[in-house]
C-alpha cells in the first residue's frame, strides 16, 4: 500500500561524486567524469530504479584553489552539461535531465533555446537549474575584471527568468499548422514578439523553436541566502538545497513554502530536495568505516582550500589547531555556504584543521547506515516536512550508486515511500507539477 506522500529522488552527478576522495576509493572509476560509457551505465541504472532526475551541476571556471590542492581534485573538470544530457537523452526514456544554466554569464536567448531543444529531444524531460554562479574566477573567463555583487546577481537572475520563460511562450502550442495544401506552416497570430527592455537585459524575440513539450522545462533553484529563498519562492518548482540536519531542513521548508503561499502559489507547486550524501553498509558500523575510509583519502591541501572557498577567505593563514576566528571579513562568495561552514565549526567545536578536513571530503547532510536506517531517516524527513525527497549524492562510483539502487530503493518501495514505476513520460509528471499556461495565448 502506497504512503500518503512519496519521496522524490534526484541523483547529483556532476561531479560524479561530490566527495574529494571518491576517485581514489577502492573499486571506484577514477575517470568517471570523462568516461561516457560509465556515465551511460549509471543513468540507465538510475532510470531502472525510477529516479525522478539526473542532475548535472556546472562550473564556469576551474575551481579557485591553490594548485597543490587543485591537482588532486577530480571535481575540477567535467563535460559540458547540455552536450552530455543531449547524448544521454537518446539512451534513456523516462528519467529527467536537469542542467545548470548561469544567469550571470550566459544570455537568456541561449538558455531558452538550449533548454527548449533539450526538452524536445528528450520527449519532455528537461529541467533548468537557475544559478547566479558564486565562483569569482568565472568573471575572468567572460571578459569581466571582477564578479558581480551578490544582490545584483540575484536581481539580474529574476529578470533573466522572466525573459527566458517569456521566450518559451513565444508560440502557442498549436501555432504550427503545417497546412501542406495551402502552404501555411505557422499561424502568425499565434507568434508573440517579447520585445523585452529591462534594467539588465534587452531581448526582442521570438524564440526560434516551438514551445517546449512541458510548456516550460522544470525550474530548479539552488540558492539558500535571503535573496535565493525569495527567488525560489517566486520562481522555483524544485529546490536543490544544502541542509545540515532535520531541524534546519524543517525551518527552510516552512520558510520557503510560506513565502510561496504569500505570493499566491500552492505549496505543491514546489518540491524541496536537499542534497543527501548516502553511505550504505550491512551494519551502521560498516557504513561508518566506509565513510572514514573516504575521508582518509582527502589530502590536507584540498581540505584547507575547500575551507577557503567556503569562507571566501584564505584559511591557510589561520592557526590550524584553534577554532575559526570570529572576525573573518565578509566576501562576495556564496553567503549560505560561508554561514554553513562557520555554523558547523561552532556547533561541533571544531578546530580549523578538523573543519577543513570535513569540508574537504563532504560536510553536508549525510545518511550513513543500513538500508533500513537510511529509509527511516528519509521517511522522517518526508513525514515531518523537512523535505519532499532528496538529491542523492553517491560516495563513489559505481559501488555507492549500486548500493543505493539495489538496497535502499527496494526498502523505500516496500514501505510505499517510492514509486515502482513512472507516472508518465515527462519530468513534470514525475514531480507532480502542472504544465504552465502560456502567458500570451489561451491554449
Amino acid at each position: 500500500m502506497a504512503a500518503s506522500r512519496q519521496l522524490h529522488l534526484g541523483a547529483f552527478m556532476r561531479p560524479a561524486s561530490i566527495h574529494t576522495g571518491a576517485w581514489r576509493y577502492p573499486g571506484a572509476w577514477p575517470d568517471m567524469n570523462f568516461n561516457y560509457a560509465h556515465i551511460k551505465e549509471c543513468i540507465q541504472k538510475l532510470e531502472r530504479a525510477k529516479f525522478d532526475a539526473f542532475f548535472m551541476a556546472d562550473h564556469m571556471a576551474v575551481l579557485n584553489m591553490p594548485m597543490d590542492a587543485l591537482k588532486r581534485s577530480h571535481t575540477a573538470t567535467s563535460f559540458e552539461p547540455f552536450t552530455l544530457l543531449s547524448a544521454l537523452s537518446q539512451v534513456t526514456e523516462r528519467i529527467g535531465l536537469v542542467a545548470t544554466g548561469s544567469t550571470t554569464f550566459d544570455a537568456p536567448y541561449h538558455i531558452a533555446r538550449r533548454f527548449a531543444s533539450l526538452d524536445w529531444i528528450s520527449g519532455g524531460r528537461a529541467g533548468w537549474n537557475i544559478v547566479t554562479t558564486s565562483n569569482p574566477d568565472a568573471a575572468l573567463n567572460f571578459g569581466l575584471d571582477e564578479h558581480m555583487e551578490h544582490g545584483e546577481r540575484y536581481r539580474r537572475a529574476r529578470e533573466f527568468y522572466d525573459v527566458v520563460t517569456g521566450l518559451w511562450d513565444s508560440w502557442a502550442d498549436d501555432a504550427f499548422v503545417r497546412d501542406v495544401k495551402d502552404g501555411i506552416f505557422f499561424d502568425p497570430a499565434k507568434m508573440h514578439v517579447l520585445d523585452h527592455k529591462g534594467k539588465y537585459l534587452s531581448v526582442r524575440g521570438p524564440l526560434n523553436i516551438a514551445r517546449p513539450i512541458q510548456g516550460w522545462p522544470v525550474i530548479v533553484q539552488a540558492g539558500a541566502s535571503e535573496s535565493g529563498r525569495q527567488l525560489a519562492a517566486e520562481t522555483a518548482e524544485a529546490v536543490f538545497t544544502a541542509q545540515s540536519d532535520l531541524a534546519v531542513g524543517q525551518k527552510f521548508y516552512a520558510d520557503v513554502k510560506g513565502r510561496m503561499e504569500k505570493l499566491g502559489r500552492s505549496r505543491e507547486q514546489m518540491k524541496i530536495l536537499p542534497a543527501c550524501f548516502v553511505v550504505v553498509g550491512d551494519t551502521v558500523e560498516e557504513a561508518k568505516a566506509k565513510r572514514q575510509k573516504l575521508d582518509s583519502l582527502v589530502d590536507y591541501a584540498n581540505a584547507i582550500a575547500s575551507l577557503s572557498i567556503a569562507l571566501g577567505h584564505d584559511a591557510s593563514k589561520f592557526d590550524p589547531d584553534k577554532p575559526l576566528p570570529d572576525d573573518i571579513p565578509e566576501s562576495n562568495a556564496s553567503k549560505s555556504g560561508r554561514e554553513r561552514a562557520i555554523a558547523l565549526g561552532k556547533r561541533e567545536n571544531l578546530t580549523v584543521r578538523q573543519l577543513a578536513q570535513r569540508l574537504g571530503g563532504y560536510s553536508g547532510l549525510a545518511m550513513v547506515g543500513t538500508p533500513q536506517t537510511i529509509a527511516d531517516e528519509m521517511e522522517e524527513w518526508l513525514e515531518t516536512e523537512g523535505s519532499d525527497g532528496f538529491t542523492v549524492m553517491f560516495p563513489y562510483l559505481p559501488g555507492g550508486l549500486d548500493d543505493f539502487v539495489e538496497r535502499v530503493v527496494p526498502e523505500l518501495q516496500r514501505r510505499g515511500l517510492f514509486r515502482r514505476d513512472y507516472e508518465g513520460p515527462t519530468l513534470r509528471e514525475h514531480l507532480g507539477l502542472p504544465r504552465p499556461k502560456n502567458r500570451f495565448f489561451q491554449n
